[in-house]
Formats: structure tokens, C-alpha cells, sequence
């Protein structure tokens, strides 16, 4: 696995708000990662979350991408992968924050002749706020422009606020949030199979349709800043744990958001 960390990555993705790690994964993992996620994304069938309470259904949004979420809970081999600290580490460098825990993990797959994920925020429909928020997104296929690449607007993290729309068939509601960011220039990030990118939660971005008779593959993880507190959204959370929560109340489930590395434990372990 390529690990490190560069200062010009650390400086690119600060002022950009994301970053590609070429050749991320060596070919023996991408296939150990392109199997743990088949199979746990197979055993799911149509239930997005492991304890089926949101099923996926027939819609314009399931032909963006079938989403799979949090794998590490009910997958040994994607608990294993999900709970690296390694990634935890390399999410902290280019964060500059101390510590992070799993928020939730997803994988991603658009469909052949899958339609286009909008713009949007992500950090804004999550149970937590944070400018520091980040995920990795890992590519398990080649990601071209013709099958559904991602796509930034570099910088717009600095002046975003948690104002966010729904992915939805009109791909450019964002911008009636954010009007002066609709006459910026977009940047495709096309990878290579085993590359990943990390991107902050702020960080408008979206994702071409996929133009191809053959499914995108993509692993994904956001992770939330140690330390993050609840905003009164449930996203994730289960009913009963909304209702014990109080919006300030520290997110600091171990059971529910692992902590995955912290500066003071360098070494903490997959467990």
C-alpha cells in the first residue's frame, strides 16, 4: 500500500480540497479489495444499511450508484480494510487534525448507463459539522470520463457553508445555493484501478454518468474528526440513538464510530 504522505500532497489538497494518490493499492490488494467488497456488498442484496432499515429502491437515484453502507460492520474481510489505521493516518496528514473515526463507510458502484451524481456537499447530511471533515474514495475499476469519473470545483471548501441540495436528476441545484461557484471551471479526476483520492466534506463535487454497458466500482470512507459533536441530524444513527443524543453531545461510539488513528496512538491496531 502507498502510504505516504508528501508535503506538496499535504499543500494541494488544503488549497485545493482534494488530492489523487496514484497506485495507491499494488495489484494483490486491489484484487483482495475488489473481492471483500463483491462479496460484501453481495450478502447485502438491496438493503443499503447492515440492519435493513433503508432499503434501496427503483429510482432515479439507484441508477446513480447502488450504495452499500458500512461494510466494516458486517463484513469480517471489510473490517479489516475499513479499520486500517494506515488510511486514518494518511486522512490526518492531509487534514492536519489529530485524530479521526469512521464515520460510515459506503461502497459506490454506478451502473452501466448510470445516470450522473449532481453536485453537492457531503459534510451538510451528515450527523456532525466540520470543515475538517474527509473521505477516501478508492477506484476498484479504470474511472474515465466515460464511465462516471468524479469531478471538483477546486477551492470551493475555503467559502462553502452546510447550505447543500439533494442529489437529484437536475445536476446543477447546487448552485442555487452557491451562485458564485457556477461560473467556475470543473476538474475531472480520471485514476487508474488501485488509485484513490481524498477529498474534504465541503468540497462540491459530482460524477459524470457512466456512458459504458459495464458498473463503476468504487470503496469509499468519511471519516469524522475526533472529537465531533451532534447536530441534531440522524443520517446514519439509529432512531434510538437520536433519541438519546443531545445536539453538542460528543459522537464518541467506538461501537458505532470507531476511532481509526490518533497522533498520540500512532500504532492503534485494527481490531
Amino acid at each position: 500500500m502507498n502510504c505516504e504522505i508528501s508535503a506538496g500532497q499535504v499543500g494541494y489538497y488544503q488549497n485545493n480540497g482534494f488530492v489523487v494518490i496514484e497506485d495507491f493499492l499494488n495489484a494483490d490488494e486491489l484484487e483482495t479489495w475488489r473481492a471483500f467488497v463483491g462479496e460484501a456488498v453481495a450478502n447485502r442484496g438491496k438493503r443499503k444499511l447492515a440492519d435493513g432499515s433503508r432499503l434501496e429502491e427503483d429510482d432515479y437515484y439507484s441508477r446513480v450508484f447502488a450504495q452499500r453502507i458500512n461494510l466494516w460492520t458486517d463484513h469480517a474481510g471489510m473490517r479489516e480494510l475499513m479499520l486500517d489505521a494506515r488510511l486514518g493516518s494518511m486522512a490526518a496528514q492531509l487534514a492536519d487534525i489529530d485524530g479521526l473515526r469512521i464515520w460510515h463507510d459506503q461502497a459506490l458502484i454506478k451502473p452501466a448507463w448510470g445516470n450522473p451524481t449532481a453536485w453537492h456537499l457531503d459534510n451538510p447530511y451528515w450527523s456532525f459539522y466540520s470543515r475538517d471533515a474527509i473521505s477516501i474514495w478508492v477506484a476498484l475499476d479504470d474511472v474515465t470520463r466515460d464511465n462516471g469519473c468524479l469531478y471538483f470545483l477546486p477551492g470551493t471548501h475555503k467559502t462553502a457553508t452546510y447550505d447543500n441540495v439533494g442529489i437529484g436528476s437536475n445536476i446543477s441545484d447546487l448552485f442555487n445555493a452557491y451562485p458564485q461557484w457556477a461560473g467556475l471551471s470543473a476538474v475531472a479526476v480520471e485514476m487508474k484501478a488501485g488509485s484513490c483520492s481524498f477529498h474534504n466534506g465541503l468540497v462540491a463535487h459530482g460524477a459524470a454518468a457512466n456512458m459504458t454497458p459495464y458498473a463503476r466500482r468504487a470503496m469509499t470512507c468519511a471519516y469524522m474528526p475526533d472529537g465531533s459533536t451532534f447536530n441534531g441530524q440522524r443520517n446514519i444513527l439509529s432512531e434510538e440513538q437520536v433519541a438519546i443524543y443531545q445536539i453538542g453531545d460528543v459522537l464518541d461510539d467506538d461501537m458505532q464510530t470507531p476511532l481509526i488513528y490518533h497522533r498520540s496512538k500512532p500504532y492503534l491496531a485494527s481490531t
